[in-house]
């Protein structure tokens, strides 16, 4: 989640039983539970980023489809209603369902992975994520340390886990995964060069950097958060970077609804904008605990 949380009626999945012998910690209190924006559902033609690198998400959660000769990568998914339209998407831009290859991730929340397990079960591709990611999808979303149970979604098997920096590789086209825990632990970035008018593209689609009503000050389900953050602000800015995605395209300045309005921001300046909201966020925090 980047924003707000699901509310729990848009679970899809039944929680996995909990592990016998394992101690149960005392639950944190969950996050009030939002309506879903109408931008996360609302519909939009497939819009073009560079020569290979295609948006086929809503008007505001990604979903990126890179088409190479072997076959085709998607990045995200969305919410967890979006797998049918995610293919005719992919069919519009000459994508069978057994082209795709390779499902990637920037976060294992409802409105990024929603239809990850259906899209798995109908292209055959295979999901790609690091160790943390991968326990979230397995459990479809429950006990997040954040949300608790309230935004569950069809858990998701994992085929191959990624260490910092590994490369994944489809039809010469490099995928470089980043690892920038925050808004979870298993947050990444990706990385990869596409062309445009025959001149290199540098991409990074890098995950969210918000704290949507997060516990930030002696968090006991995620003690270093506040460390972790500013360590991937850093990481951010230093990203291969022409062109900034992100989750929300809201959130680097993209308004794929309204192109006119759009202003987007580059790495530096996403991550040091992140960087001013959660420092605000912090002493917020700080300041009222001590009332």
């Amino acid at each position: 989640m980047t924003h707000h949380a699901l509310p729990a009626a848009l679970s899809l999945a039944l929680l996995l039983p909990a592990g016998a012998g394992i101690a149960a910690e005392p639950p944190l209190p969950q996050l009030e539970a939002y309506t879903v924006h109408e931008s996360w559902r609302q519909p939009i033609a497939p819009v073009k980023i560079a020569d290979n690198t295609w948006h086929i998400g809503t008007a505001n959660l990604s979903a990126i489809l890179v088409k190479t000769p072997a076959g085709a990568v998607l990045v995200d998914g969305g919410m967890p209603q979006a797998a049918d339209m995610l293919l005719r998407h992919m069919a519009d831009l000459g994508v069978a369902p057994e082209d795709l290859r390779l499902i990637l991730l920037s976060q294992a929340h409802a409105d990024h992975v929603g239809p990850l397990a259906e899209l798995r079960r109908r292209t055959g591709a295979r999901v790609a994520a690091n160790a943390e990611s991968a326990v979230l999808l397995a459990r479809g979303g429950s006990d997040d340390i954040h949300f608790g149970d309230a935004i569950t979604y069809p858990p998701v098997q994992v085929d191959r886990l990624l260490l910092d920096h590994e490369v994944v590789e489809l039809g010469g086209m490099r995928f470089t995964v980043h690892f920038m825990p925050g808004h979870t632990p298993g947050s990444m970035a990706w990385t990869w060069t596409d062309h445009e008018g025959g001149r290199p593209v540098r991409i990074a689609y890098a995950d969210s950097l918000s704290a949507p009503g997060y516990r930030l000050v002696d968090n006991p389900r995620y003690p270093r958060i506040v460390e972790d953050y500013r360590r991937s602000f850093d990481v951010v800015r230093a990203l291969p970077c022409d062109v900034l995605l992100t989750p929300h395209p809201g959130s680097s300045g993209r308004n794929y609804a309204e192109p006119a309005t759009s202003r987007p921001m580059g790495c530096v300046e996403y991550a040091d904008a992140s960087e001013r909201s959660l420092e605000q966020q912090l002493q917020a925090e700080r300041e009222g605990g001590r009332r």
